[in-house]
């Protein structure tokens, strides 16, 4: 996630707790999603599927309005 960011995400990952809670929550999201779209886990509602789904994008928003905003803030 966010590879053209890749430097500025390493620094928040070391540097900014909440960051990194919310990029590993969203990369355990994306396990889970695509481990029950595989059907590598016992069956998942697609309702379910669906709720993950969104969760994950709220998280990628989020970390991408902090890395936005490290930007700014540093003009990178």
């Amino acid at each position: 996630m966010f590879h053209e960011y890749r430097d500025i995400v390493t620094e928040l990952k070391t540097s900014n707790a909440h960051f990194k809670k919310v990029f590993d929550e969203h990369n355990d999201l994306h396990d889970q999603i695509d481990k029950a779209e595989e059907g590598g886990v016992d069956h998942i509602d697609p309702v379910e599927i669906e709720r993950m789904k969104k969760a994950k994008l709220k998280l990628k928003d989020e970390a991408y309005a902090m890395i936005m905003d490290h930007k700014k803030a540093n003009n990178k």
